[in-house]
C-alpha cells in the first residue's frame, strides 16, 4: 500500500491527524512521509490525480475532509 493511500485512511480515521493536517498540510505529510508528488497531487484537490497516481479508481479512494490548499 502507498504512503499516500495510508495517509488518506488515517486522514479519514483520525480526527488528530485531521487537525494538523489542517493546521499545517505541507508540515503534516512531510512528516508522514509523502512524496513532493504525492503532496502535490493531494493538495490539488483533484482526486482523479490521486486515484491516478494510486492506480485505484476514485470510488476506492477515502474521503477525509481536509484542507486542500495550502
Amino acid at each position: 500500500m502507498s504512503k499516500l493511500l495510508d495517509y488518506l485512511n488515517v486522514l479519514d480515521k483520525d480526527a488528530t491527524a485531521r487537525d494538523a493536517h489542517n493546521s499545517d498540510p505541507a508540515g503534516a505529510m512531510t512528516t508522514f512521509g509523502l512524496t513532493e508528488e504525492e503532496q502535490d497531487a493531494f493538495m490539488s484537490g483533484d482526486m482523479s490525480e490521486v486515484a491516478e497516481l494510486l492506480g485505484i479508481p476514485m470510488e476506492e479512494l477515502p474521503n477525509p475532509q481536509v484542507t486542500q490548499s495550502p
